[in-house]
């Protein structure tokens, strides 16, 4: 499924739309440390993490993550915010918590 196509189902609140709309996702990658998130989430995964720092936006750059999705309400700093526009990442929020998010998401991706 194309992130556009998966941000047109309006199940997550966009907190910041990037610029690869016809990036393919993958799969979805749930972990809350960066460091095994920078070397384990595959290319095009769609994360689901709470961690909405400066840092997240980063890793997200580095392994070509297709989008975050914070979980549990959490939300990006104004750093982070800057910087995922800057670096044109799609960030997406849910309310639930990280388990039912990547299970959300999984079947957006899976039909």
């Amino acid at each position: 499924m194309l992130l556009k196509e998966f941000l047109d189902k309006k199940i997550f609140v966009v907190l910041n739309e990037g610029k690869d709309l016809d990036k393919e996702l993958t799969k979805v990658f749930c972990c809350d440390l960066l460091s095994i998130a920078m070397s384990k989430a595959p290319s095009g995964s769609v994360w689901v993490t709470v961690m909405g720092n400066v840092n997240a936006i980063a890793v997200s750059v580095l392994a070509e993550i297709g989008c975050i999705i914070l979980a549990e309400d959490a939300n990006l700093d104004e750093t982070a915010l800057a910087k995922a526009k800057e670096q044109g990442v799609t960030v997406l929020k849910s309310s639930s918590p990280i388990f039912d998010t990547g299970l959300i998401a999984h079947n957006l991706l899976n039909g």
